[in-house]
Formats: C-alpha cells, structure tokens, sequence
C-alpha cells in the first residue's frame, strides 16, 4: 500500500508565540524572539542571548486530570504538549485531550488505534540546582565524590520519579497519553537532523498503512546552562550579539559567527488522503517525498562541499519523482556558522545548479534561534505555510550577503510566491545526520 499523505495541522512553540497563526503573523512583520535570557544567569558565558518562549503554562495544554504529572516533566516535554495541542486543534481532530478540556463536543474524530507519533528528541539537560544538592551530599571527603556516598546518601535527595523528566523518550510518551494515540509511536534523538527524520518516519507509516493520522516533529529547550555551554566549548555560539540580540543570528550573510541558543517545538499533522477527505479537513500541503543520509567527514565539522546533504535532497526528490527544475520554493536550515552555512549553501548549488541563487528562499534561524531538535519542525511548518499562503517571508539577518553567493531570500516586504514545490532541509551540526522533505501544493 502506498497512500498519499497529507498535512492537516500545524502547531509551533516559539521564541515569537505559540501557534502557527501568531507565529506566522510575527515572521510577517520582521519580528525577532531572540533577546538577552532570563531563565538563568548567562553573564559568565559568552553570550547572554536566546530565545525564549514566552508566558507559557504547560497547564494550559493537558486536561485536568493529568496536570499532576507536570512535576515529572522537563521542559522539552512542556514544550512537546504545547505543540501537540496547538496541532490537534489546528488540524481539527477531536483529540481526547480536547474533549476532556471541553474544547471538543461528542466521542474523538480519529480512531486511537490508527493514531501514531514519531517526536524527535534532545540531550534533555538535568535540573542543575537538584542535581547539584544531591551531589554535594555525596562528598567524602569534601570536595571529592564518593559514589558509595551518592548511592547511601546522594540518591535519596532526588525524587524517586527524578530520571523520568529527562529520558527523552518521554516527549512522545506524554504526548501520546494525553491525546491517546496508540498506533506506532517512535523517538528519533540525532540532533537538529531529529524533527526531520520524525517527519519522515511518520510519512512512512501514514503511506504504508500501519496509521491512518500520525503526530509529529520535534521540541527542545536548549535555555540552560549546558546548552549554552555545549556550544561554547566547540566555537558555535555567536558572541556578535549586540545588546538587544535583533541581530545576534545571521544565517548565510558575511558577518554571520554562530548559533544562538534557544528552545521551541512543532508537531505537525500528517494525514493518509482518504481519512483527510472522510471528515472534511483543511489541507494545507502534500508530502511527497523524504530522503536521509549521513555525513561522513566528521563527527563535529561539516562537509565543506555538502556531498550528506545534497544526497538528502536527492533522494527526497527521487522519492517523490520530483524533477530539480520543479522546486519553486527552498526552506534553509540555516545555523549561523561559517562552516555550517556555507557547506549547506553549496548543498543547495550542487542539487539546483544555477537556479539555487534565483528560486525564492526561506530561513527563520535570526528570528526565532536554533531550537535544537524542535528547529526542523518549525521550518518545515512556516514553509507549509508559506506554500499553502503563496507567501515568501522576509528571512531576518540574512544581509550582507556572503561575496560567495547566496541564496535568494526576501529582506524587506513579503511577496507572492505561486511555486507548487518546496523542499526543506535539516541537519544535525554535531553527528552527521541529514535530512529532506518535499512538499507539494495539494491538487486532489
């Protein structure tokens, strides 16, 4: 069985809101989420800028009855059920989540069994100040640890339910309880590459039968101390923030000089057609087709000719049966490094040919960070919409252009942008790991 697969909701958490339409409506105006953090004291790092997401309750995302299990979640998993929330509404499924809430009137609209989840997933960083005071019990003698101390004494400061908020297996966990989805259910952990390649799997269930609607994507917080740290220790976190962080992320322009560190997620709603049809949805795209592959050239640095990406972008093109000269619309990755940018840069030149310089494209990154393995997510989302809008939005930062060329992205006014075909790329900046999938305008 091979079904056509559709997307039917969108749900995003953001640095610039939560939900696509807000979301949408920020990237319009040129606006920016990045800004100097406040969950924690960054002074001694090298950069004090993030993204945040703002006035954000997970209570307001879970029934009544399951609010109590929010001391057992990090704040990935919060992000993840914001998002998942936000799809499932979007997407009008009566969901049990919604019903319980009584945003939903009469029995769910989509059969739990035939419901599955692929969420990609982070290095979910540990409660530091918990962490921390059971540590300091588990010195003998001070200054020294003693795990025999950290097993007598130091274990027995954490709760016994402590390790549940930081598997990352969880963010799908949660989310396919609350909403009750018990079709396939997945977690994909390969960094920024992961929401991407959940995307993908899920494509693949939906089209082969096994689920008829699948919820997928990818959340992280990467807002704590060793998110930050991470990216210092290997150079990618950019210190040419400025005061205010508008212009701290600056994907693929000359001055660009690393990542901003930040947190966000989305899930999106994939469909088989016939279900989508059967209960009057809104369509927004078809997905056509999903490549993967892996880099090679080294754990920590990028191909500099982008030879694991480009072969994404091929076999999602293959898979789809996609000619190159029919992609109208490019959704970047867009990290901020050097090294990053320019290898996928010469990605996008070696699939697209000369065309890559003159076909509308998209990159979000200055507006909203890098978002870990909820980034993906979140770009492939604005992209579907951008395609189902006919809109090419202003990519923030993304002036000077590099004098090695660039890709063709808007800087002021958003313009129309009738292209049928849009392909977007992800990729993990540490691991190798790359992915691609294409979407296509929806004729029945």
């Amino acid at each position: 069985m091979n079904r056509r697969v559709v997307i039917t909701g969108l749900g995003v958490a953001t640095p610039l809101g939560i939900g696509i339409d807000p979301v949408w409506e920020a990237l319009l105006a040129k606006g920016c989420g990045l800004k100097p953090v406040e969950a924690f004291d960054a002074s001694g790092l090298a950069s004090t800028i993030g993204g945040e997401i703002p006035n954000f309750k997970v209570t307001d995302y879970v029934p009544k009855s399951y609010r109590k299990s929010a001391k057992v979640m990090s704040r990935d998993i919060e992000i993840a059920l914001a998002c998942a929330c936000e799809a499932v509404r979007n997407a009008g499924l009566k969901t049990k989540c919604l019903v319980e809430r009584g945003e939903a009137e009469g029995p769910p609209n989509v059969d739990s069994t035939r419901f599955g989840a692929n969420i990609g997933a982070g290095l979910i960083c540990a409660d530091l100040s918990e962490l921390a005071g059971a540590l300091a019990t588990a010195q003998d003698p001070p200054g020294s640890f003693s795990l025999k101390r950290w097993g007598r004494e130091g274990m027995e400061n954490l709760t016994p339910l402590w390790l549940l908020k930081f598997l990352p297996n969880m963010l799908a966990c949660h989310v396919t309880i609350v909403h009750d989805a018990q079709a396939p259910s997945n977690t994909i952990t390969c960094g920024e590459a992961s929401s991407h390649l959940a995307i993908g799997e899920a494509f693949r269930t939906v089209a082969r039968g096994a689920a008829d609607v699948c919820i997928c994507g990818g959340a992280e917080s990467k807002i704590n101390p060793m998110g930050f740290a991470r990216q210092q220790l290997l150079g990618r976190l950019a210190t040419r923030s400025g005061e205010d962080g508008s212009r701290a992320c600056r994907p693929f322009a000359a001055d660009r000089d690393g990542i901003v560190a930040s947190e966000g997620g989305g899930l999106v709603i994939l469909e088989s057609l016939d279900h989508a049809t059967a209960r009057g949805a809104r369509i927004y795209a078809e997905l056509v087709g999903f490549g993967a592959s892996a880099n090679t050239h080294s754990w920590r640095e990028p191909d500099p000719q982008g030879r694991g990406i480009a072969q994404a972008m091929r076999a999602a093109l293959r898979d789809a049966g996609i000619a190159v000269d029919q992609v109208g619309l490019i959704g970047a990755f867009g990290s901020g490094t050097r090294h990053h940018d320019a290898s996928e840069l010469a990605a996008w030149r070696d699939v697209l040919g000369d065309r890559a310089g003159r076909i509308p494209a998209i990159a979000i990154k200055g507006a909203i960070g890098n978002n870990g393995a909820g980034s993906g997510a979140i770009e492939f989302a604005v992209l579907t919409m951008a395609l189902h809008q006919k809109t090419v939005l202003p990519s923030l930062n993304t002036t000077p252009p590099d004098p090695s060329g660039s890709l063709k992205f808007v800087h002021d006014d958003p313009i129309d942008a009738r292209a049928d075909v849009a392909v977007s790329v992800s990729y993990a900046l540490s691991g190798g790991q790359n992915a691609a999938l294409v979407v296509r305008r929806f004729e029945r």
